[in-house]
């Protein structure tokens, strides 16, 4: 699978917006499916769905949702499968994510630190950094999440990710708005 336009576009304007980093962050939605769709069988939760990925700016807009994948892909492949690492690469956008996609190759993606309560005062420190900038990506993630007509999608994984697609054009449009008052 290759990435969108959308994400090409996106990068693109992300650039030319001269904006400091972006957020990748994955969603899981569930869906509605037979036992007979074992690809989307999650071992780890014991539902089907998919791994929905985003890219969201330093304010917190969700620019594109990149694409869906079966949700027996973590954050991590998620992205390898859509190309979403090489495509930030190549933009040389700074790129902040959670612990789910450390030993993302490049150096362009920031992961926080691994550890218990034994790590150093200055991983301590840029954790809660990289939380702080990190936050209203992961926000604008919680409240796409927050629809409810996603909580319970009885269709299959591909029209649910049309979905989750009008859904992000639907909330960028309401941010918009209240942003002009």
């Amino acid at each position: 699978m290759q990435v969108t336009a959308w994400l090409t576009q996106a990068l693109r304007k992300a650039n030319k917006d001269r904006l400091t980093h972006v957020t990748v962050d994955g969603a899981l939605i569930h869906t509605d499916r037979l036992k007979a769709d074992r690809s989307y069988l999650s071992g780890e939760h014991r539902v089907h769905g998919m791994n929905v990925q985003f890219i969201a700016g330093p304010d917190g807009t969700i620019p594109v949702d990149i694409g869906s994948a079966a949700w027996l892909h973590h954050d991590l492949t998620a992205t390898r499968i859509w190309g979403i690492l090489r495509e930030l690469e190549k933009a040389g956008i700074l790129t902040l994510a959670d612990k789910g996609y450390q030993g993302a190759e490049g150096a362009v993606v920031i992961t926080p630190y691994k550890g218990g309560k034994n790590k150093p005062e200055s991983q301590k420190q840029a954790n809660r950094s990289h939380a702080k900038l990190r936050g209203p990506g992961e926000r604008a993630n919680a409240q796409l999440k927050s629809w409810r007509i996603l909580r319970k999608l009885r269709c299959g994984p591909t029209k649910a990710g049309h979905l989750v697609k009008a859904i992000a054009v639907l909330q960028s449009h309401r941010a918009a708005q209240a942003a002009r008052g």
